[in-house]
């Protein structure tokens, strides 16, 4: 019999592809063992910022609070007396004329900025001759006083002050003075920057009974946070108790807790729907019931 032989050439091409045929199974099965790991990784929530959607409020008002000058506490009066001379500065750089004596204030209650005082100055010499500014007061120190003028003699300041550049400045100064604190209540944050600018900011839970000199529930529907696919977020109200009619804020947030832009209109009635009918990029919450954000 004659013995069974085989090439060296070719006993080496046949080791090579089956070396060829083992590492393509090896690879192939590889990818799908990479492929099915990778289908069942699921990433985290992320969390809505900087507000959250949960969070507990800190009180369940939906308006911010106006007290009378001798309404303020002693320890506030203090605070005020080392700032008048920096708030006269300030008013008289804006050209407010504060050095006459027929100004009184009010103090603006936001429970979102426990770290500071605000004021509203008021002066009235008649019909259509009103000046008005905000005045902000860090009571730990840590900061600056800072105003926002509203109006002079009339007449807006630069712009309006809902929507003016120095207003976001101003109120971004303050969120980074608070620090993480002024996250904790995104309707409080919407309703004191209203007042800073100026209102006297109202929302009128859906259930109220209307009456007289109050407006009705119907014009305050619409309040509720968009997070959008590019991280910003943007608050929307319909302040009721507005002059002459409902009127629409509109504030956004970057994703880093700075306010970009705000916008100020007459709300229209068409619009005033519940939050739950508007249409948002990611996630819409309606106005939270007491207890919550």
């Amino acid at each position: 019999m004659v013995p069974f032989r085989i090439s060296p050439i070719r006993l080496v091409a046949t080791l090579v592809l089956a070396a060829v045929v083992l590492a393509a199974a090896s690879y192939l099965q590889s990818q799908d063992s990479g492929a099915s790991k990778q289908e069942r990784i699921v990433p985290d929530t992320v969390p809505a910022k900087p507000f959250s959607a949960i969070a507990t409020r800190q009180t369940p008002l939906y308006t911010v609070e106006f007290r009378s000058a001798d309404q303020l506490t002693q320890q506030d009066r203090l605070v005020l007396a080392d700032a008048e001379s920096s708030i006269a500065e300030h008013a008289g750089f804006a050209g407010l004329e504060y050095q006459q004596n027929n100004w009184s204030y009010r103090q603006i209650v936001c429970p979102t900025f426990p770290n500071h005082l605000f004021l509203q100055y008021t002066r009235n010499n008649g019909a259509g001759d009103m000046s008005v500014f905000s005045a902000s007061i860090p009571r730990n120190g840590e900061g600056r006083v800072r105003i926002v003028p509203i109006l002079k003699r009339g007449y807006s300041l630069f712009s309006p002050a809902p929507i003016n550049a120095l207003t976001i400045s101003a109120f971004n100064h303050i969120r980074a003075e608070e620090g993480e604190a002024a996250n904790s209540d995104w309707l409080g944050n919407a309703l004191c920057y209203a007042a800073l600018a100026g209102s006297q900011p109202q929302i009128l839970p859906h259930d109220s009974e209307p009456a007289v000199h109050k407006p009705i529930p119907a014009l305050t529907a619409a309040m509720y946070v968009e997070t959008q696919a590019h991280g910003t977020q943007v608050i929307r109200f319909a302040d009721a108790a507005a002059h002459m009619h409902a009127m629409e804020w509109s504030m956004t947030f970057t994703h880093q807790g700075k306010l970009t832009e705000a916008t100020h209109k007459p709300a229209s009635m068409r619009t005033a729907i519940p939050a739950s009918q508007q249409s948002a990029v990611t996630q819409t919450w309606q106005v939270p019931t007491s207890g919550q954000n």
